[in-house]
């Protein structure tokens, strides 16, 4: 079912007086999406009874969906998160559609949406264009003849929304986190991490190999001849490699206090010998800023080297890949094909690509997030739906309080600064209060890479005009149908999108144990992210300003190093270990969010009565397996190996088992004694 889709009499008393057409509307979503059942049931076919709880809880809850479940050839894993992103395209495509077809007021949401999605679905027009769409300023690019050129171009392309050697974003400034800074973080390469260039493994060197293929494949489709395509190709990797061994590890980007660099013009210049700064800046439309944050100058500095070790035309070759790769998902079929067939199947190991239209629609997602969301949430995501999750997030609040009291290792004077900043944490549920105005943007049925890039310097424009300004508190980090959640630390809050509050993440009609195993250890998991290893570091209003007394921090590393170890010690895919300080705040946060949220169910229930057993399991037990199955995934190889390199998060059995080992009462509820796997030898407690 769809989530905060009500049952009918609710509906039909609703003081709104939704007509009976819109009434309709609802159940034929519910009627797409799943069958409705007044009672969740816990899909008792999907577990493994033959598998013991004790020794293996993951696999007990989800071993049969596991064994049963295809990876589809489209996709690089399959998992609970991609049964709702499979329900909500099934909405946004009805949406795109209808919003095609219809003749809408120019600006409006329906208007928008339904001509890029238009523009984007137009294969026949796409294909006779091909390279032609980008061709002259591509051609354009032969003319970079020095620094100063180079440095427009890196200019150009970020207000086109290309890549370049570094990133320019605009962000609440971490130390002073009620205004909008400009911020530079390290860039250049297209593999997904440093690893893929660096380390000699067999599994890298073959997707070098192939990449240097591809990379040649791709300057012969705009027309270049095998042997300088191959010599493209050879410049374009040695670049990217010099990048690569400039730029931190993924485990060193996490720290947030060397990633501050408070750097003025003078302070740029003083770290650069070829790149003119000030040049960039006016270029870049950014000359107002007073300061840059870089996250790492010494990358800026090996980038500066690089602009005299590197030629022009080695640069104008570097910025041609560049553009062909990034603009390959607009182009003709060959184009994108190529760039399927490298960055999907070889790296990750998918078979088929996507048919158009999902492609499409993820693309008018990414790009319109806001009114493509403003759609999808009328149709789908009543207010009411708001009330269940608010009640939860204050449940979670209050259990973290106690917990916070009960605290052994903290000094009273720690606890009170993060009372403090739990009771100061903000939350968004659905769909923001106030939604951005895009009615200026121009948008047309006949021109989809003409759009993408109206679409970037509609937001280039918007974010630069922030720079030294307020922050909005309105402001959404994700759109709506977004399958995800986060938490802000320089806002101090956490967001839940309407797409990720469907079943089995929030389902209406559930019981509140299921509810609370799920989202509401979602819900604890954000509150978490707060006090991890890294938003710790953040105060109550989002500053990055060390709060904790030394000694308490002292306490809190050595603890957090117990679960860097414990998850270092997972093996996947043979050899290839988790890496357990990359993944460390995502695995305090699952610790703290299901210790938190059982904490909650028992208030909750406290307040409600406790209910019966359903299907011949206690609360306490649903509401363990409703945390289980949420974890459920498979994965391809490749794309499990890209996300041991790169994802901050542990891969779903290690986020279930993981956490439940070090879980005092799931260890009650199902009697796990000592010596047991599903039991660690140390249990781990921080929050």
């Amino acid at each position: 079912m769809l989530t905060g889709v009500l049952p009918l009499q609710f509906l039909l008393n609703d003081k709104r007086n939704i007509p009976l057409m819109k009434v309709m509307n609802y159940l034929l979503l519910c009627l797409l999406l799943a069958p409705i059942s007044m009672v969740a049931q816990l899909e008792m076919d999907n577990f493994d009874k033959n598998i013991n709880p004790k020794e293996d809880f993951y696999h007990h809850v989800n071993g049969t969906w596991i064994e049963n479940t295809e990876i589809p050839p489209t996709e690089g894993r399959w998992a609970s998160f991609s049964e709702i992103i499979e329900r909500n395209r099934t909405v946004l495509k009805q949406i795109c559609e209808k919003a095609a077809e219809e003749k809408n007021e120019k600006g409006s949401d329906k208007q928008l949406v339904g001509d890029l999605y238009f523009s984007a679905m137009d294969a026949e027009k796409i294909n006779q264009l091909g390279f032609s769409a980008i061709e002259e300023a591509y051609n354009n690019l032969d003319a970079i003849e020095n620094v100063e050129d180079i440095t427009e171009t890196i200019a150009n392309f970020q207000k086109w929304g290309l890549s370049t050697p570094f990133y320019f974003f605009v962000n609440p400034d971490p130390k002073n986190s009620k205004f909008y800074a400009a911020q530079v973080w390290q860039g250049g390469t297209s593999l997904p991490s440093r690893s893929y260039y660096l380390e000699d493994n067999p599994r890298f060197e073959k997707v070098r190999e192939a990449y240097l293929e591809h990379i040649t494949n791709m300057f012969k489709l705009a027309g270049v001849e095998e042997e300088t395509a191959q010599k493209n190709a050879a410049t374009v990797l040695e670049m990217e490699k010099r990048f690569a061994m400039a730029q931190r590890s993924p485990v060193e980007s996490r720290n947030p206090e060397k990633n501050y660099n408070k750097m003025t013009l003078e302070d740029l210049e003083h770290i650069s010998f070829n790149f003119d700064w000030a040049k960039y800046l006016e270029d870049r439309g950014a000359n107002h800023a007073d300061y840059l944050l870089v996250a790492q100058p010494e990358f800026l500095t090996m980038f500066d080297r690089m602009l005299g070790d590197f030629g022009a035309k080695e640069w104008a070759t570097y910025f041609k890949w560049k553009m062909l790769s990034n603009t390959a998902d607009y182009l003709s079929d060959d184009f994108v094909n190529e760039d399927f067939n490298f960055f999907s199947k070889t790296l990750r190991g998918i078979q088929e690509i996507q048919p158009r239209w999902k492609r499409m629609q993820r693309t008018v997602d990414g790009s319109l997030g806001q009114p493509l969301g403003k759609l999808f949430v009328a149709e789908t995501f009543p207010p009411e739906a708001k009330d269940r999750m608010v009640v939860m997030i204050e449940n979670l609040r209050s259990a973290f309080r106690n917990r916070l009291a009960k605290l052994d290792w903290m000094s009273e004077a720690t606890k009170q600064e993060a009372l403090k900043k739990l009771n100061a944490i903000n939350y968004k549920i659905g769909y923001p209060d106030e939604w951005r105005d895009y009615s200026s943007l121009d948008i047309n049925k006949d021109d989809f890479l003409g759009n993408m890039r109206q679409i970037s310097a509609f937001n280039n424009e918007f974010n630069l005009k922030r720079i030294g300004q307020e922050v909005d508190i309105n402001d959404w980090g994700m759109s709506p149908p977004t399958v995800n959640a986060y938490y802000s630390p320089t806002r101090n809050e956490i967001v839940f999108p309407a797409g990720i509050l469907q079943p089995p993440f929030f389902d209406f009609y559930a019981d509140d144990a299921l509810n609370y195993g799920a989202i509401g250890a979602v819900i604890g998991h954000e509150i978490t992210h707060g006090f991890d290893d890294q938003g710790s570091q953040y105060d109550a209003e989002g500053n990055l300003k060390m709060w904790w007394t030394e000694e308490d921090r002292e306490k809190f590393d050595a603890l957090a190093q117990k679960i860097v170890e414990q998850y270092n010690s997972y093996t996947v895919l043979d050899s290839v270990h988790v890496n357990g300080q990359l993944t460390l705040g995502e695995n305090i946060a699952d610790l703290g969010g299901v210790a938190m949220a059982y904490d909650a169910l028992q208030l909750h229930m406290k307040e409600t009565g406790r209910p019966d057993k359903i299907d011949g399991f206690t609360p306490e037990q649903r509401f363990f397996m409703g945390f289980a199955r949420i974890w459920r995934a498979k994965y391809r190889d490749e794309v499990l190996l890209e996300r041991i390199k790169t994802d901050p998060h542990s891969p779903g059995i290690h986020r279930c088992n993981g956490t439940l080992s070090n879980t005092p009462a799931f260890h009650e509820a199902f009697e796990v004694k000592d010596g047991a796997k599903m039991k660690k030898e140390e249990v781990v407690r921080i929050w």
